[in-house]
């Protein structure tokens, strides 16, 4: 039975009580309640999240196994170290931090992927991630190409724990870009987990894999015990992450 939350002072339920992953909603944990800075702080702490269409109430989900990309993991093809070496080397090209957060979630929001628009990203959780972000907890990675933004990522930062919630392209390999300076970017900080939910072969192309509830919430434990990231810029010589070279000085991230 699925636990539902009638207030703010409701507590969400164990982990444990989740769906199991034979039933027809595999890590649903709880349904209603708000979408509020405080009650996504205790959701992401415990390794929940919300996802739900529109004309249903807020989900809570926790899946057994989790998806995560370990940052010392991160694959990176023969064609991808091209595009970023490319990329790392053109003036034209930068990695910005936070400079257009609004039309990066928009962007996730709109933008058809795999023939589905992302109508899971519901106005309620525009609202909810923008006062988060405010809040200093909610980061985008952006990458930007003879001025325009061409494609970026978005998520939730928790001690030194990055969850990653939605990423987008308008140019080839834009998000792949971004997904690889936020991977420079975490390992630079310390952070050695990125959390993205649910299994995609695209993720799993990247080095993604599967973790156990168990084994997810130890590390999700250890991480956010840890100090939050309080620098939030992005400088070129953190492609070093990955093996590319570069000594151009710092760019703009803000």
């Amino acid at each position: 039975m699925i636990h539902w939350l009638r207030d703010a002072r409701d507590p969400l339920p164990a982990t444990r009580r989740a769906l199991p992953s034979d039933s027809d909603a595999p890590g649903l944990l709880a349904a209603g309640g708000e979408l509020t800075p405080e009650r996504l702080t205790e959701a992401y702490s415990h390794g929940i999240f919300p996802w739900y269409s529109p004309g249903q109430p807020i989900l809570w989900w926790s899946p057994d196994p989790r998806m995560v990309l370990l940052t010392a993991e991160f694959k990176i093809s023969r064609s991808l170290r091209k595009t970023l070496r490319r990329f790392a080397a053109n003036p034209a090209c930068e990695v910005r931090i936070d400079h257009a957060f609004d039309r990066v979630i928009d962007a996730c929001a709109s933008v058809p992927r795999d023939g589905v628009r992302g109508t899971w990203i519901v106005p309620e959780m525009l609202a909810a991630y923008r006062a988060w972000h405010r809040l200093g907890r909610v980061h985008s990675v952006e990458t930007w190409i003879d001025g325009e933004l061409a494609g970026g990522l978005y998520g939730v930062s928790l001690g030194r724990m990055f969850f990653g919630e939605s990423m987008f392209a308008l140019r080839a390999d834009a998000s792949k870009i971004a997904l690889a300076a936020l991977v420079c970017f975490c390992r630079e900080h310390g952070v050695d987990t990125i959390d993205c939910q649910q299994h995609t072969r695209h993720l799993a192309s990247l080095g993604a894999r599967e973790l156990s509830r168990t084994t997810f919430e130890e590390r999700l434990q250890r991480a956010t015990a840890l100090p939050r990231i309080e620098d939030w810029s992005y400088d070129l010589s953190l492609w070093r992450h990955v093996g590319i070279d570069s000594s151009a000085e710092t760019l703009d991230a803000g």
